[in-house]
């Protein structure tokens, strides 16, 4: 019962701050530590985000982000392709009165890598469990630019639906980007 009242809070709570819709756009630096069956390999790569949210950059917000990787180093083999992402998140901010807004964020993501290491398919599903802390710089009303780090727990399909193993890393991203508040 008290999951029940915090979230309807929660939600009560979106419909009635200055809520508003935005989209941003930025760089993500990738670092993630690759387990499975002994294989360690750590690989960093370039990104980009795309998102939409609706909330109040000094109180609460939904997020909806893509992610694309510019996989230039390999995860599990060397004809590895682009890794694509989609992520959920509910961000809490706070506006302490200073020039910055810092916030948390948790959610949940899911996405594929393009590889032949996967014999059925020539690509693997993930999912990930996101946590994430980081500033808005408000310029304007409706103009912002963020910086955040973000941790992901990222848990890959099996390479070959036979074994009893899957691949699992720790991803941890540095994000810059801008959001455009309407």
């Amino acid at each position: 019962m008290k999951k029940i009242l915090l979230l309807w809070l929660m939600i009560s709570s979106l419909l009635v701050a200055q809520s508003k819709i935005y989209f941003g756009t930025g760089y993500t630096y990738n670092s993630e530590n690759i387990s499975y069956q002994g294989y360690n390999k750590s690989v960093n790569n370039n990104g980009a985000r795309v998102k939409v949210g609706y909330g109040d950059r000094a109180a609460y917000a939904v997020e909806f982000s893509l992610d694309y990787l510019d996989t230039k180093n390999t995860y599990f083999d060397s004809h590895d392709g682009k890794k694509y992402g989609f992520n959920v998140e509910l961000l809490k901010a706070f506006d302490f009165g200073i020039y910055v807004n810092p916030f948390f964020k948790a959610g949940f993501g899911a996405g594929y890598l393009n590889t032949p290491a996967d014999v059925n398919n020539g690509s693997l599903t993930y999912g990930s469990f996101n946590l994430g802390t980081g500033i808005f710089i408000p310029i304007n009303e409706h103009f912002d630019i963020e910086m955040a780090y973000e941790y992901k727990s990222v848990s890959y399909q099996k390479l070959d639906s036979n074994l009893t193993y899957s691949p699992s890393s720790s991803l941890h991203t540095g994000y810059i980007g801008v959001n455009f508040r309407f």
